[in-house]
């Protein structure tokens, strides 16, 4: 069953691998078909190798500067809602406020992943 404090942990693990080089970690966070949408209206990338490739093009790299904080807003299994904001540095600067729609596997990895993403200004 999917709860509270399984999101925290995925939540986490997602920041971690985040941080990580690679992209190793993905298989342990989404099933092999996944999907992540970076915006509700955009086409989803579908599959861990999609997701790979969408990872290496967005990140900066383990270096990149960023602060992220996340508080689940809801969870009904298999489903999670979490605000997450996040505060790029140095040579970037910006701020994201974001929604995540998530719907887990009953082993607590990603199925589907929708951003919702904000920024500040018009």
């Amino acid at each position: 069953m999917i709860d509270e404090s399984i999101v925290r942990a995925w939540v986490e693990a997602y920041e971690e691998a985040w941080r990580t080089p690679g992209t190793g970690q993905l298989g342990e966070l989404f099933t092999a078909d996944a999907t992540y949408q970076m915006a509700p209206f955009e086409e989803p990338h579908r599959g861990l190798d999609a997701i790979r490739m969408l990872w290496d093009a967005e990140r900066a790299g383990p270096d990149e500067a960023f602060e992220m904080d996340a508080a689940i807003v809801a969870v009904d299994d298999p489903h999670a809602v979490i605000r997450v904001e996040v505060r790029y540095g140095r040579p970037h600067r910006a701020l994201f406020r974001d929604l995540w729609v998530i719907e887990f596997d009953p082993m607590g990895r990603c199925r589907s992943f929708e951003e919702w993403p904000f920024a500040p200004g018009p």
